[in-house]
């Protein structure tokens, strides 16, 4: 795939997670967004309607995280935070996985707490946050994620010990194929970097540095 500008902007999901993040804080991420005309940004579900009045009329998505970063909220509670961000204009869901109850060997309760998120119709990445997992789990948990009908498989949270690694995205493509898309995320902060994940087999990048990253890439000779 030949990069361009236009096509590494799309795949930038310009990410505020931060706990303490301001709404002046949630506008400046926007006004980057639109300005550099970035895919999407990630942002709190407290914050998805601030950012979606602000991204009308453009074409950045707005995506909200859901269980987040744990995973280990109940199924309905998920569902419902979830259908809460929909409603205040969420287009697409980042999920956290329960990571535990696959460390359990829970497989059917793994794959169920997904679907109850696909179910809604949006487009969904599942965030199964391999830092905690061995290769054969991320492998195991992507294979999942494609049963439970998600769109993505995602790295990371980027609150864990660790983010992604272009291992990990290389371990996920071989157990997805084609039949679903990757999205790298947590401690991404250069062209380089992120451009090592999209060789890999990423489709998508998470990041807080989206702006530094495509500003990197106009310098670029590749």
């Amino acid at each position: 795939m030949r990069l361009t500008k236009e096509k590494v902007a799309r795949m930038i999901d310009h990410t505020l997670l931060k706990p303490d993040a301001s709404s002046s804080a949630i506008e400046e991420l926007c006004r980057e967004a639109m300005e550099y005309e970035l895919g999407a940004v990630c942002v709190n579900p407290c914050r998805v309607r601030l950012a979606g009045g602000l991204l009308s009329g453009s074409e950045t998505l707005v995506a909200a995280v859901v269980g987040f970063p744990l995973g280990a909220s109940k199924k309905e509670t998920k569902v419902a935070e979830a259908r809460s961000a929909i409603g205040d204009g969420a287009e697409e869901l980042d999920m956290v996985a329960p990571i535990g109850a696959l460390k359990d060997g829970f497989l059917d309760f793994y794959r169920e707490d997904i679907e109850a998120i696909v179910e809604l119709g949006k487009t969904t990445k599942v965030i199964i946050e391999t830092c905690f997992l061995t290769e054969r789990e991320i492998a195991l948990a992507s294979r999942l994620c494609i049963e439970a009908g998600a769109h993505f498989v995602k790295t990371s949270t980027g609150f864990g010990t660790g983010g992604a690694k272009v291992s990990d995205i290389r371990i996920i493509r071989n157990a997805v194929g084609e039949k679903a898309r990757i999205k790298a995320s947590g401690g991404i902060k250069t062209f380089e970097n992120a451009l090592d994940m999209i060789r890999a087999g990423a489709d998508r990048i998470g990041t807080s540095s989206g702006v530094e990253i495509l500003k990197e890439f106009y310098e670029a000779d590749i």
